[in-house]
């Protein structure tokens, strides 16, 4: 993995990897240990999966934008530096 210069980027990559672990968790003792008969447990699982999958996909959109905006092209041949569109590129950060 990259280390990013950006802390939110960082923060909200490290925050994905966390998630994604809890949701694995809750998930594997769902179907190890089975469901609860107890209606609010079974009702705060839901909550926090709902949760959890919200706060993945806010992560992944941060991280996505980030890395659109930052990607650059991965060859460098003529051909494939003349399809890249310099203006949108971002890599050197503000200036």
């Amino acid at each position: 993995m990259v280390a990013d210069s950006d802390s939110k980027i960082a923060w909200h990559r490290a925050q994905l990897k966390k998630n994604r672990a809890a949701l694995k968790q809750i998930e594997t003792a769902r179907f190890t240990v089975g469901e609860s008969a107890d209606a609010r447990a079974l009702e705060r699982t839901k909550t926090q999966v709902a949760e959890l999958q919200l706060k993945i996909r806010e992560s992944e959109q941060v991280i996505g934008q980030h890395d659109k905006q930052a990607r650059r092209p991965l060859a460098t041949d003529l051909r494939s530096l003349s399809n890249v569109a310099w203006r949108n590129w971002a890599g050197n950060g503000p200036r």
